[in-house]
């Protein structure tokens, strides 16, 4: 009895600690997958404790990289594979998978990130066909990422086909092309259906540059003083007619119809009030290129750092880390509701509501643009750029000034200016001087950057007389067009409707890397080896090549993302005409051989003749005797420059191992001298160019309305 009364309350003991451990079974939690490791932290935050936020690292799926991967024959069926490296992260993911009550995919709202989210359902084995597991939001913000967990949807098709459409045309012309020039030119060569594009008007360009015949023309910028005050004046013609002047002999006509001596009339005085209108926020391909031309940063440093922007920066604190713009892949203007009324108090308490436009300025969409997503933007127009520049690097806090300064500015009143044109007159000859003056600074305010210089004039009327203080007849020469800067492709590929903005880093890094093109002093310059593979690529797919058709090829990707084309039949459209350009191209393209030749010298470690031959980022000297003798030499160019620090050396243009362009002195290593911009006989030792003193002034006048701010 004993024995049996003991054991009872053992097994009630027992029955106690079983329903104890079943109430505290830990309830599944919701699994959010991302790209990003700082997305995810982000994110994480604002979702709380009943989700898990985890990163897939980007794709984790694609097309092999050592064949092809589309099976042709039935229906250019892409053969993905799981990217090497990536076991671990998809056991992670499966493992988070399966003991989620629910998974979501919030991979990033444009046709890549939609097309991870479809690799991710196939990987998890989720259900494409009832599922809602897809979540977007074009900026990572409490609210946004809250408002979008509220409303999933199913992963959208058309926005995966249009990204597999756009990497299986990627992959069948440049895995079809480049073997063909491996075997014909050279090895470690390639075409693309963007990158040839790009070349070709880098190309283009230099060969208009060559063609270029200057012409004369002349100028006759003169002083004029009023009182003991000066200002500049142009010669505009004669006797109430513009006259152009080609030649010296054309000045000299009007310098015999001048008393320079004597008094000029005012005989026209046009004073009128003008105004600017700020431009609307950024677009991808408008912030690639403000960010090159005003902050010098590269295409791809620029994307880099405002991905760092949106994914998320922890400011600490309360806020934490939270994304400071919104997606930066975007070629819309549009700008929400509340974002709008958020930049209209925010300007109306810093700057007043004389600042504040009650209807502001409206972007002309790009032709073909998707409006997907806004323009790039704060997130909060109240998290000013000096107030979290401690959080950011450099490079960011850069970028995120530009940005919010942009679309501070889009909000804005125009700045208007008092200007004022004054023709002067002696005996039929005029001249013309213009000026003005800021009379109301508006988006100015916000974006000091986009401010125009004053240009004072004395105060004059009708009547007044004014002397020749100073008379400059100067020649010149038309100039070719300039080359192409990172900036300027950006906008030309752009216009022509070729690639899309989210690209052209990619493809701009391409071109440099196969050493078809250098930059020099910031401009892309073709190579040789450039204009050999664009010249064979254009003689057999002169498709590939052409941006027209380049273009309409965009044009029906888009359709596709629109839903207005089948995936398939666009590519089937391309690929039936160029398989028989690939036909032809294997069997009548002759082999072009490089010939290496004589340099001239012998080689300085075994003595044998040295050769000028061509590599990947141009030609360069190498021993004869290779592969016995591996001795090479950098091919260097004087420029007809001394050098500044040494005052012995020449200037001579080097190249770095990633084919960019420098100068240093001929004298290295016993002369140290570097530079990235092509010297002048301004240039210092220390590599540096004294400012004018008007860009001095210009640099003064930003820092005091810095200050003033």
């Amino acid at each position: 009895m004993a024995t049996e009364t003991e054991k009872k309350p053992a097994k009630k003991r027992a029955t106690t600690t079983k329903a104890k451990t079943k109430s505290k079974a830990k309830p599944k939690k919701n699994l959010v997958i991302v790209e990003s490791p700082s997305k995810a932290k982000t994110i994480e935050k604002y979702l709380g404790s009943t989700y898990k936020v985890v990163a897939s690292i980007g794709h984790i799926r694609d097309l092999p990289k050592s064949t092809m991967g589309v099976d042709i024959e039935n229906d250019y069926a892409p053969k993905y594979i799981n990217i090497r490296g990536k076991g671990d992260v998809i056991k992670g993911l499966k493992k988070d998978a399966k003991a989620a009550k629910h998974v979501y995919l919030a991979s990033d709202p444009d046709r890549e990130g939609e097309a991870i989210a479809w690799h991710l359902s196939h990987i998890l084995d989720l259900d494409l066909e009832s599922g809602e597991n897809r979540v977007v939001f074009n900026e990572i913000t409490k609210d946004a990422v809250k408002d979008a967990f509220k409303q999933p949807r199913k992963i959208d098709m058309n926005l995966v086909d249009a990204q597999q459409a756009r990497r299986v045309l990627d992959r069948l012309v440049g895995y079809s092309i480049s073997p063909i020039l491996w075997k014909k030119v050279k090895k470690g060569l390639s075409a693309g259906r963007v990158q040839s594009v790009a070349l070709g008007l880098v190309i283009a360009r230099e060969n208009e540059i060559q063609a270029f015949q200057p012409d004369e023309y002349w100028t006759m910028d003169s002083e004029f003083k009023k009182d003991k005050t000066t200002f500049k004046a142009t010669f505009y013609g004669v006797d109430g007619k513009k006259l152009e002047l080609p030649d010296n002999e054309a000045v000299q006509d009007i310098l015999r119809r001048l008393n320079q001596k004597s008094d000029f009339d005012i005989t026209k005085v046009e004073a009128k009030e003008r105004k600017r209108n700020p431009q609307p926020a950024f677009t991808t391909s408008t912030l690639q290129q403000t960010a090159n031309t005003q902050l010098n940063f590269r295409t791809r440093k620029t994307m880099m750092a405002a991905q760092q922007l949106y994914e998320g920066i922890n400011l600490g604190g309360k806020e934490g880390s939270v994304g400071l713009i919104t997606y930066m892949r975007t070629d819309s203007t549009r700008i929400s509701e509340i974002a709008k009324a958020d930049a209209s108090t925010f300007i109306h308490e810093e700057y007043g509501a004389e600042y504040a436009a009650t209807k502001p300025v409206q972007g002309k969409q790009q032709e073909g643009a998707q409006d997907a997503h806004e323009a790039i933007r704060p997130t909060s127009v109240f998290r000013t750029p000096a107030s979290i520049k401690d959080k950011l690097t450099n490079d960011q806090f850069k970028l995120y000034q530009l940005i919010w300064s942009r679309f501070v500015a889009s909000q804005m009143t125009p700045e208007i200016l008092d200007t004022m044109a004054v023709t002067i007159e002696q005996n039929g000859v005029m001249f013309r001087a213009n000026g003005s003056k800021t009379k109301f600074a508006g988006f100015t305010k916000a974006y000091p950057a986009a401010k125009e210089k004053d240009n004072k004039l004395p105060t004059l009327t009708v009547g007044d007389l004014v002397q020749l203080a100073k008379m400059s007849p100067e020649q010149h020469f038309t100039q070719p067009p300039a080359r192409y800067t990172e900036a300027a492709l950006v906008k030309a590929l752009e216009e022509n409707g070729v690639g899309r903005p989210s690209t052209y880093a990619a493809t701009i890094e391409t071109i440099q890397k196969r050493g078809y093109v250098r930059i020099d002093a910031k401009k892309f310059v073709p190579t040789e080896l450039g204009e050999l593979v664009q010249n064979t690529v254009q003689e057999f797919f002169p498709d590939v090549t052409n941006i027209k058709f380049t273009a309409e090829v965009e044009t029906s990707l888009d359709n596709v993302e629109a839903g207005k084309e089948n995936w398939v039949k666009v590519i089937d459209d391309f690929f039936k005409p160029f398989s028989k350009e690939l036909t032809k191209a294997e069997t009548e393209m002759e082999k072009i051989v490089l010939k290496d030749r004589l340099a001239g010298f012998n080689c300085d470690v075994c003595g044998a003749p040295m050769l000028e031959k061509m590599g990947r980022y141009g030609k360069f000297y190498a021993c004869s005797r290779f592969p016995d003798c591996r001795n090479t030499q950098t091919i260097v160019e004087e420029i007809g420059l001394g050098c500044p620090k040494c005052g012995i050396g020449q200037i001579v243009e080097r190249k770095t191992k990633r084919g960019r362009t420098f100068y240093g002195c001929s004298r290295y290593p016993d002369c140290d001298f570097v530079s990235w911009d092509k010297p002048t006989e301004k240039t210092r030792a220390d590599g540096t160019t004294p400012k004018d003193d008007e860009e001095v002034a210009d640099t003064k006048a930003e820092k005091e309305t810095e200050q003033a701010k």
